[in-house]
Parts: structure tokens; C-alpha cells; sequence
């Protein structure tokens, strides 16, 4: 279930965003990309709400209810590490999307969510995009995330359980 909100009157409608996204994913030799697109933080926040968008956050229940998360996003963990599971995944984001909806992905750091786009474009998803930062975003000379950029260091909303 998403967050209901309305878009402001001069925020880019839903086609512009994924345009801009694919943009940023360049294609590959055969000129095809592995998933649709890689949105911002900011961008994320503006789809949420909008008809056939749906917000899926990859990451572990853990992560999900104690490192904090997106008021309104869906959890479908993201373990991708076989087949099975694979498969697992892809049919928990059947029963929540239809393969043409929008499906905005979103991990810790932005590595298990442009896995989790690969996989549910290769098996029919074809809006599948990736959040560019992750929740937590990179790294920092310390060690820790939160400092440089992702979701929460955007200021975006968000709550812990």
C-alpha cells in the first residue's frame, strides 16, 4: 500500500520521471537495458501515490523495521541468490503489480535493488526501476552510512518501528 498524496501542480508527470531515469541508465551493446531506469530519492517521493506506481522496499524485515523505512512502502525482501528464490521474489511482486506497473525499488545502498529491477525485468516487469542512494546511501571515511547521500540524508520522510 502506498502513501496517498497529490503531486503539485508543476511536478513533472510520471512518463517525464521514468524518461529521465531510463536516461540514466545507459543501454547495453544490444541496446537494450536491464531494467527500466534509475530514479533519485526525490523522484521516488513524487511517483509515490500516483496510479499504478508501487513502492517496494528489497531489504530484509530487520532492516525494514529497525534502520527505519518509507511510510506506505511495501516489504518483499529481495535473497536472489537462486533460482527458487528468484522466483520467490518475482511472484510476491505479482501478487502486488501488474508486470506494466511501476515498480520503484529500493535497498540500503542501491546494489540488491538494481539486482532485484535485473531480475523482475528478466522475468516480465517491464517498468522495474531502481532508487538511486539506497536508503542509507554510501559509505563514509568512517565507515557509516547516512553521511553522504541515500533517502534518509535527502530528508525524505520516514519512520522506525
Amino acid at each position: 500500500m502506498n502513501t496517498p498524496r497529490q503531486p503539485a501542480d508543476d511536478a513533472p508527470d510520471t512518463q517525464q520521471i521514468l524518461a529521465r531515469a531510463a536516461e540514466r541508465l545507459p543501454a547495453g551493446a544490444d541496446g537494450r537495458r536491464p531494467y527500466a531506469g534509475d530514479v533519485t530519492p526525490s523522484e521516488a517521493w513524487q511517483l509515490i501515490g500516483r496510479p499504478g506506481v508501487h513502492f517496494i522496499d528489497v531489504r530484509s524485515p530487520e532492516e525494514h523495521r529497525y534502520v527505519g523505512h518509507v511510510p506506505g512502502s511495501a516489504l518483499v525482501v529481495w535473497r536472489g541468490t537462486s533460482d527458487e528464490q528468484v522466483d520467490q521474489f518475482v511472484k510476491e511482486l505479482a501478487e502486488r503489480a501488474a508486470p506494466d506497473e511501476v515498480l520503484l525499488l529500493l535497498c540500503r545502498s542501491g546494489v540488491r535493488s538494481v539486482r532485484a529491477a535485473t531480475a523482475a525485468t528478466a522475468r516480465g516487469f517491464s517498468r522495474a526501476c531502481n532508487i538511486l542512494e539506497g536508503f542509507e546511501g554510501k559509505l563514509d571515511a568512517n565507515g557509516q552510512r547516512g553521511h553522504i547521500d541515500g533517502w534518509r540524508k535527502t530528508g525524505l520522510p520516514w519512520k522506525q518501528d
